[in-house]
């Protein structure tokens, strides 16, 4: 059938089984999802060149085809499903990734969890799939081995984290926060409201991220500019890009300061007191990692008025404490790291392309570069 009556079908079983119905009503919608890709998408062009297995100098062994898959992850069970649907004759074992045991890493072959599993070792797994497309949590502080294959999640997060980049600022301009209050007050007070066309955002990371997020602010008429690690991006997103070196020199005429690169050795705390201290004014939107951005020092910015308001979706400790002095303040946003969610579908998909690649003796698409750890 078409689609739309393939999903209707699945929410009808979804809507009428028991728990177990539904959970297997969602494996088919991602499954199927899946096999609609393969089969009527073109494939993008790789993200790197892939090289056969036996040139991998950073790993010490070909990996297993996968056979026993621990999954570390608050929607194991669906994955698994999901997995097993595809291919019914992989064994799958399933938690959230605080309670993976030992037990667990030392009966699989393969881990797929977007965090490291809090155990002294990785046991017999040789291959790692991050659900995530940050690697940050299997870099720092210890980098996983390098004899476990380090793969990626395949899916594109960039519309999604746009779409909240571009409502956080027309809240901001909108003046929305406050509106609340003073409706909540029954206060009419009239204001002037700001329009977003011809102001100035600067995006530090040139990604498929960042460049989602540049392409919404331009139709909007924004001026967009980008910063990269090695000043390249797509010249019809970005009016300039330079290199990040530059920022503390970018940053003085910019209203929107929006960071999306991922956690490295390079970029932490890269948005620090020498670039804050060069803004005038500026809105800082974080949808990268928390600690590319110096946390500590944001309420100071936000009083000397280097920046009018902050929007934060990652954070350097996650949960953010309660203590922190953020929750309080009226001028910052704050969510709890939603802005680009993992789908089961994008992981499974990504797992299979990877595996794929594997089971053909290439270098996974996805293959994370240790050395640039992402």
């Amino acid at each position: 059938g078409t689609p739309k009556a393939t999903m209707l079908n699945v929410a009808s079983v979804t809507n009428q089984g028991s728990a177990r119905d539904e959970l297997h009503a969602r494996a088919c919608a991602s499954v199927w999802a899946i096999r609609v890709m393969e089969h009527t998408l073109p494939h993008a062009p790789n993200a790197c060149q892939r090289q056969p297995l036996a040139q991998w100098t950073h790993l010490s062994h070909r990996p297993r085809m996968s056979q026993r898959i621990v999954i570390g992850a608050n929607a194991h069970a669906e994955i698994a499903a999901a997995l097993k649907l595809v291919r019914p004759s992989l064994e799958v074992r399933g938690n959230r990734f605080m309670d993976v045991s030992t037990d667990d890493l030392a009966w699989g072959d393969t881990y797929v969890g977007f965090k490291r599993p809090p155990v002294p070792t990785m046991g017999n797994i040789k291959w790692v799939h991050c659900t995530g497309a940050g690697v940050d949590a299997w870099m720092q502080p210890e980098e996983l081995s390098r004899d476990i294959l380090l793969t990626r999640s395949a899916e594109a997060f960039g519309l999604q984290i746009a779409e909240w980049a571009l409502s956080r600022a027309l809240a901001i301009s909108q003046q929305l926060l406050d509106l609340a209050r003073c409706q909540s007050n029954h206060e009419w007070l009239q204001r002037d409201i700001a329009m977003l066309r011809g102001t100035k955002a600067l995006i530090v990371g040139t990604g498929d991220i960042g460049s989602s997020i540049g392409r919404l602010f331009r139709a909007v008429g924004c001026d967009v500019h980008g910063v990269s690690r090695t000043g390249q991006g797509d010249r019809d997103v970005f009016s300039t890009v330079s290199t990040s070196e530059l920022l503390p020199s970018l940053v003085g005429d910019v209203d929107w300061l929006i960071v999306t690169v991922p956690l490295t050795s390079a970029t932490r705390h890269l948005i620090n007191h020498d670039v804050l201290c060069n803004c005038d004014g500026a809105v800082l939107m974080n949808a990268g990692r928390g600690a590319v951005v110096d946390e500590a020092i944001l309420p100071s910015a936000l009083d000397n008025g280097w920046l009018r308001a902050i929007a934060l979706d990652v954070f350097e400790t996650e949960p953010l404490p309660s203590t922190s002095p953020l929750w309080d303040d009226p001028r910052v946003m704050i969510s709890p790291h939603i802005s680009g969610l993992t789908t089961t579908t994008g992981v499974v998909e990504g797992f299979f392309e990877c595996l794929r690649d594997i089971e053909n003796g290439v270098q996974p698409r996805w293959t994370v570069d240790r050395d640039r750890q992402y």
